[in-house]
């Protein structure tokens, strides 16, 4: 048997997982009292937070995109901003800026609403590239930089921010190096005919009730931090990393893309891949694992050549030949 041939071992897992999935199924339960009929978005969220990660979340309007974000902080006993971006919005609104003191004739850093825990960007696309350019150091190294002076920021840090992707008056194209830093981009569709009826016979039987009060704080800051640096160790064969290469070498040279994943998407497919485990119990990653976050991960870091976005072809369309002709190690 060839020695890279991945085999599960079925034994006892050596670490246990059993805290972290049940307190990522307590979060779920407290976002599925408001959020009707979105359990994907719902999965994705928490593998967002479990692999110190950043989503983009993208659908039309009304679709609840502000309001899962700002549940999901809520269940987390910690710091948490929100930040409306618009045309007019400065870096200095965002990060901080240095401010003179007259008593002392020094200038001190005054920080922004990045200095949060978990923070809410509505409307990214809103700002202009120089606003939105203030983002990079911070998601990128969890730090801000501002007149030689470096500020850490407290983990966990968690940005989630949402885009409207049909409305094209007072926006800025997110650019590709911005994309490429959010772990996944999700998207919000419509609720399914059973799902909306069942949210309209919520909000009948709630009434004047605020539904973010529904919402309860079930885990903190200290138990993200300790479950992620867990989840680091989970085991995952070398098969499945030269697998999880492969897919993301193939979107590089497809003749359907101009432009492939970089090599950030493979190390975003491999934690997140981890947390997907661990939220399964398990302290090993198998290829399902894989497959299931790679659409979210590989989706907005790609591009299509012209020829196949007129034929009306998608990049998620392509991913899933990627992925169906890469052999899954067995």
């Amino acid at each position: 048997m060839n020695e890279n041939t991945y085999q599960p071992i079925q034994i006892e897992n050596r670490i246990d997982f059993t805290d972290v999935q049940e307190k990522m199924q307590a979060v779920k339960k407290e976002l599925k009292k408001v959020i009707v009929g979105q359990d994907d978005v719902i999965d994705q969220l928490i593998l967002t937070l479990l692999s110190d990660g950043h989503s983009l979340i993208e659908g039309l309007p009304g679709v609840a995109k502000t309001m899962m974000a700002k549940l999901l902080a809520k269940t987390i006993n910690a710091e948490f901003n929100r930040i409306q971006f618009t045309p007019d919005l400065m870096p200095s609104d965002v990060i901080g800026t240095s401010i003179l003191n007259s008593k002392i004739n020094e200038f001190e850093f005054k920080k922004g609403p990045i200095f949060a825990n978990i923070i809410l960007i509505d409307e990214i696309n809103r700002s202009p590239a120089k606003t939105q350019a203030a983002l990079f150091e911070c998601m990128s190294e969890q730090q801000v930089t501002v007149d030689g002076n470096t500020y850490p920021l407290q983990p966990p840090f968690l940005v989630l921010a949402t885009q409207n992707p049909i409305e094209q008056e007072g926006t800025y194209r997110l650019p590709e190096a911005q994309l490429d830093r959010f772990m996944f981009k999700i998207f919000v569709n419509y609720p399914s005919l059973e799902n909306e009826i069942e949210l309209l016979k919520e909000q009948q039987d709630r009434k004047n009730i605020d539904k973010t009060t529904l919402v309860h704080k079930v885990i903190n800051g200290n138990d993200i931090n300790e479950f992620q640096e867990r989840i680091k160790s989970i085991f995952i064969h070398e098969s499945l990393l030269n697998y999880i290469a492969t897919v993301v070498h193939q979107t590089r040279i497809d003749q359907s893309l101009y432009i492939g994943a970089s090599p950030r998407a493979s190390i975003a497919i491999l934690d997140a891949s981890k947390s997907n485990a661990a939220i399964n119990g398990r302290d090993f990653v198998i290829p399902e694992d894989i497959k299931q976050v790679a659409h979210a991960i590989l989706g907005h870091r790609v591009v299509l050549v012209p020829e196949k976005e007129m034929e009306g072809i998608t990049t998620q369309q392509i991913i899933q030949q990627i992925i169906d002709r890469v052999e899954i190690p067995r």
